[in-house]
């Protein structure tokens, strides 16, 4: 396995504080590597589906040279949640003792503001066509999901990407269908270059890389309230999707264009 796709396993060892503007309450938390982290619970609202769709969304973006915040796999020990004194808190960090999710905290980051920083029609292109791949809703005007860090666009949340993953009823029709929602794309309007990158994107997401990509999710978050026999049935259902979905991007390619169209 590439280098790049490995991820690496931390202990938490400090709960610094919530992120109260997420509905799942993330946090801010320190590892034993001495690093900080945005830690994203298995025991929230959304579960570990919203940590697969992280961890998808986090490696298919950094195979495309988009930039994102390293994840790591964050141990939660059972003993972990005793003395915070926050009742829901206290109740989030029980649920999620075991495997968790963390995105390295980018100190001194600021929210992008499509207003304030105009970006090129390639970036914009590619981003949306990122989010088309992965169905993500939440790339919006009123949560664009994007931060400046060292004056560079930073990607950050997909945990509400994938969605068809909730119920998985009809997810095979799904994978070829067109992404409507990317008419509420905060960057819908810069795109320019949307079939240059379309080809460019298809011959680096090879079948291989999104198997290599989807065999780092974690058997334990695999078998937890699925309809699958077993964690390979479940892994190979996510990998199904997203080739059936790189295949035929052509459709939400010209989802795109056509929704584009209608803001000009």
């Amino acid at each position: 396995m590439d280098a790049g796709l490995q991820i690496r396993n931390v202990n938490v060892t400090r709960y610094v504080t919530a992120l109260r503007e997420g509905g799942s309450l993330p946090a801010i938390a320190e590892a034993d590597d001495g690093f900080l982290y945005v830690l994203k619970f298995r025991g929230a609202g959304q579960g570990v589906k919203a940590l697969i769709a992280e961890l998808i969304g986090e490696k298919i973006a950094k195979a495309l040279g988009l930039k994102v915040p390293e994840i790591v796999f964050a141990n939660l020990d059972e003993a972990f949640g005793r003395t915070e004194p926050d009742e829901e808190i206290q109740d989030l960090l029980k649920a999620s003792v075991g495997l968790n999710l963390g995105l390295h905290y980018l100190s001194g980051s600021t929210t992008f503001d499509p207003v304030v920083t105009k970006i090129d029609e390639a970036l914009a292109s590619k981003i949306v066509w990122l989010d088309c791949l992965l169905m993500n809703v939440d790339r919006t005007s009123r949560n664009t999901n994007m931060l400046i860090w060292n004056k560079e666009l930073w990607l950050i949340d997909h945990g509400a990407a994938l969605y068809f993953h909730h119920s998985w009823q009809g997810w095979e029709e799904k994978a070829s269908q067109p992404f409507t929602h990317v008419k509420d794309h905060v960057l819908l309007k810069q795109v320019g270059r949307l079939e240059e990158v379309d080809k460019q994107f298809r011959s680096i997401l090879t079948d291989k890389l999104i198997d290599e990509i989807v065999s780092l999710i974690p058997n334990e978050w695999l078998m937890i309230d699925v309809p699958f026999t077993s964690a390979e049935e479940h892994r190979n259902a996510y990998a199904m999707f997203l080739k059936t979905r790189i295949l035929h991007s052509e459709i939400f390619v010209k989802e795109t264009q056509h929704a584009r169209a209608g803001l000009i």
